[in-house]
């Protein structure tokens, strides 16, 4: 059942944080020595033959250059085919993606998908607020995440009667499992009070609804699955894979209470895959605002429509709920370093599929698998007109 063309064979990453310390060719050559470390039997360099890099603001914001030859130039692996990815929040799962394009193509038999991101480097005047409103005059005036997220929220809590203590209830599940991740951003536990009491920063998101600015690296080395058993004894494929988009500005969108995106994303990785979100034991999913989260619920089709917020309050999301969603701590407290997210989330992903999580990590934070599949999902690019996901197997 499902594609099953591709295996992953190691995965690695670094702390989320502020790096303030690290330039983005130490990132990416820590991530890389990460990830060779994360192949259990070991790897020979030698056997990458292409690599796709993931980075979306580095250039952007006028910090270092990257490009797809700094990939293989940091790391020595010099002389391979190197392509650099951007697409918005889900970079680091488009960089993943085609890097399984890559290899089931049958024109690589083994491959590396890197993300990297400095997000903490420029003030937010002068780099991310720049970048919001850049583009239509008009259509884009003031056209910053939080502003483009909150009409999600107020619609559907005008349609479905979703609350601000239901939203609220994101970020306390999410904060309280990045306490159990060492790669988190943000290690410290949070009350629904907290959030209300945080500064307001968009109605209806108080700062505590919002995911923070992090800095990160992530990497994943993937081969032909019928090569997996050279690198692991404990592969994980890639059985589906799913990427949709939207139309761009708000005043196109058909709807305001769900994101296109994601649904036919969802819908091509679930065919893909040959199962439905019934299947799912474990997903990391986009949860940059905490009604982000809410919908992603429903678009993945873990709950019905409008049912989003309820399945929080519920705690089917937690951690030995229905579907264990963001045991990482998701976007929220782990952090969301745009380039290499969805590697981020990849990873985790492959530790839980793998129960790796027990004894390395934090035991509160595996998941129990029953029925051996994991989704990964991103949303975002301007106006939110993307999305990508990402379905792994046993």
């Amino acid at each position: 059942m499902g594609w099953n063309k591709v295996a992953i064979v190691g995965v690695g990453m670094l702390k989320f944080g502020e790096h303030f310390d690290k330039s983005y060719e130490a990132m990416i050559g820590e991530a890389y020595l990460a990830v060779l470390d994360g192949v259990q039997k070991g790897i020979d360099p030698k056997d990458i033959q292409a690599g796709w890099i993931g980075t979306c603001i580095g250039s952007l914001m006028g910090s270092e250059l990257i490009s797809g030859s700094m990939l293989s130039g940091i790391v020595g692996l010099a002389g391979i085919p190197v392509t650099r990815i951007e697409n918005g929040c889900p970079t680091g799962s488009d960089t993943f993606r085609n890097a399984c394009m890559g290899v089931a193509s049958g024109l690589y038999d083994v491959a590396i998908a890197l993300g990297v991101e400095k997000m903490r480097e420029k003030t937010s005047d002068e780099g991310l607020l720049a970048i919001g409103s850049a583009g239509h005059p008009v259509l884009m005036r003031g056209g910053t995440a939080p502003a483009q997220f909150a009409p999600q929220a107020t619609r559907h809590m005008h349609e479905f009667g979703t609350t601000k203590e239901q939203m609220a209830m994101v970020g306390v599940k999410n904060h309280y499992n990045g306490t159990l991740c060492p790669y988190s951003h943000y290690q410290y536990e949070i009350t629904i009070e907290d959030v209300f009491k945080s500064p307001l920063v968009c109605w209806p998101f108080n700062i505590l609804d919002c995911c923070p600015q992090t800095d990160g690296a992530a990497a994943v080395i993937i081969c032909r699955a019928d090569l997996a058993d050279k690198y692991t004894d404990k592969p994980i494929f890639v059985a589906g894979l799913g990427m949709g988009t939207d139309y761009q500005f708000a005043a196109e969108k058909e709807s305001f209470t769900e994101f296109i995106a994601t649904k036919r994303a969802a819908q091509q990785a679930y065919k893909m895959a040959g199962i439905g979100p019934e299947d799912i034991d474990v997903a990391e999913v986009h949860d940059c605002f905490s009604i982000t989260e809410i919908l992603d619920y429903e678009d993945l089709g873990f709950c019905e429509k409008g049912e989003g917020g309820k399945f929080i309050e519920r705690g089917d999301s937690k951690i030995g709920g229905k579907v264990a969603v963001n045991p990482s701590g998701g976007l929220m407290a782990k952090g969301h370093p745009l380039g290499c997210s969805g590697l981020a989330q990849i990873t985790e992903l492959v530790w839980q599929l793998r129960e790796d999580v027990i004894p390395a990590q934090n035991e509160k934070r595996q998941v129990e698998i029953k029925r051996g599949y994991a989704l990964q999902h991103n949303v975002g690019g301007t106006g939110v007109a993307n999305s990508v996901v990402t379905i792994l197997t046993k």
